[in-house]
């Protein structure tokens, strides 16, 4: 009995020794050594499939980088650059055009922002009411070196797009409202869409669309939205587009505040079932949603969504915004074979509107927390990074060029002691690095 136990026990390690060699082995391959590019199992799954051909892009000079699922282990060669290589095409800028002035729109707009009370009318009582004055005193902590411009300006447009080129930011998300109507402080600007695409075209840079929160969205009114845009815009050399692995060109759409439309409506127009869906039409696209609270992450997949974006410039104001959860974000990202897109900042200031909001503040020390934020986004890997913003001057979020200014009433920030395009060059300086680290990332 002894002896056939010490048999037993010899023949036990011998196998486990096998096991562990093997393992091993295994360990050392690289996806060249034979492995298919597809995960096991992925052709099996139709609607895994299908949302990787939407996701896989290879990129040309109107598309962003290639989106690799975690699990395939994919090796692949890209470009994602203008043909001259100085503007990138995976970095998307938030831009608005809801700003005016007496000469070009009859009044300012936006400029004047009324001061936003607080909901608590007891804490609202402590704050002052009213608007802002301009051209003096503007609804921003900043004050723009073009001055309080407007929107429909052919030298304003041609000056942003010098500047997004600067910043090599391949990509203007354009904030998008129907024809005739426009946000609580503004005015209709849908009309200068064509003027904003031939300046972009001028300068090499594409423009995606993000479709705001208007009165009475639904699913139904957002189809309507995307067959009016495509049709209208979509033949335009500006609009964004990129290819996928299988040779489809679709648009991408950011969709704002997604979360309030429950996820069965989305399902009937971005799932393959749904009674009025996108899919597998002309107007199919990526459409990319909100993520702010965690509990949004199922209903975005519910929703047949294909990925999601956290938009806010200030790091804990949600949980998406929270740079500590990106990881976790895009792992679920991965499983759930979405899109990440990490929305970074180069600080936060809204108190010129909302005075009483002063705890969400999040200081630019000198670029410093620009940079953080750069850093944290590279680091989970995004296939895009969206910057928040090009010139959302009510938030004090934007990267366009600002100058020191003093007046009686008021004392801007400004980016001292640098120069008046600091965030232009430091949104260059990543973007050029976020190329980079991508190209070993794919390797």
């Amino acid at each position: 009995m002894a002896r056939l136990r010490k048999k037993a026990c010899v023949a036990l390690f011998l196998f486990t020794l096998f096991i562990f060699g093997t393992m091993m082995g295994l360990r050392t391959l690289k996806p060249s050594d034979g492995f298919s590019d597809l995960a096991p199992g992925l052709k099996l799954l139709p609607v895994a499939a299908e949302r990787m051909d939407r996701r896989s892009v290879s990129s040309e000079v109107v598309v962003s980088p290639i989106h690799v699922h975690a699990i395939t282990n994919s090796k692949v060669v890209y470009t994602n650059s203008s043909p001259e290589g100085d503007i990138y095409y995976d970095v998307h800028i938030f831009y608005y055009t809801w700003f005016g002035t007496p000469k070009l729109d009859g009044k300012y707009i936006h400029w004047d922002h009324v001061l936003v009370p607080h909901w608590d009318p007891k804490i609202a009582a402590s704050y002052p009411k009213g608007r802002h004055t301009p051209p003096e005193d503007i609804g921003s902590s900043f004050y723009p070196e073009l001055g309080p411009y407007s929107s429909r300006d052919p030298d304003i447009l041609e000056s942003h797009m010098e500047q997004l080129r600067a910043a090599a930011a391949g990509v203007l998300v354009l904030s998008w409202y129907p024809p005739g109507m426009a946000d609580d402080n503004g005015e209709p600007t849908e009309d200068l869409v064509p003027s904003l695409l031939n300046a972009a075209h001028r300068h090499g840079i594409k423009v995606a669309f993000h479709i705001q929160p208007y009165k009475g969205r639904t699913d139904r009114t957002v189809h309507d939205n995307i067959k009016y845009i495509i049709d209208k815009y979509g033949n335009h050399g500006a609009f964004y587009r990129f290819k996928t692995s299988t040779g489809k060109i679709l648009p991408l759409f950011y969709i704002y505040d997604s979360y309030l439309t429950p996820p069965e409506d989305w399902a009937n127009l971005l799932s393959s079932s749904g009674s009025h869906s996108l899919r597998k039409t002309p107007y199919d696209g990526v459409f990319i949603s909100l993520i702010v609270e965690e509990r949004h992450k199922d209903d975005i997949v519910s929703g047949g969504f294909d990925g999601m974006y956290t938009y806010f410039a200030s790091n804990g104001f949600s949980f998406g915004s929270s740079h500590q959860n990106w990881k976790a974000i895009k792992t679920f990202c991965d499983i759930n074979n979405l899109m990440f897109i990490p929305s970074v900042g180069p600080g936060y200031i809204d108190t010129s509107i909302r005075p009483w909001n002063n705890h969400n503040t999040r200081n630019r020390v000198n670029g410093k927390y620009y940079e953080t934020s750069l850093q944290a986004a590279l680091m989970v890997r995004p296939e895009i990074v969206t910057i928040t913003s090009f010139n959302e001057w009510h938030e004090g979020t934007q990267i366009e060029a600002a100058l020191p200014k003093k007046t009686l009433t008021r004392m801007y920030l400004d980016y001292l002691p640098h120069k008046p395009d600091l965030y232009l060059e430091l949104t260059r300086k990543w973007a050029e690095q976020f190329n980079k680290e991508k190209e070993q990332w794919l390797m």
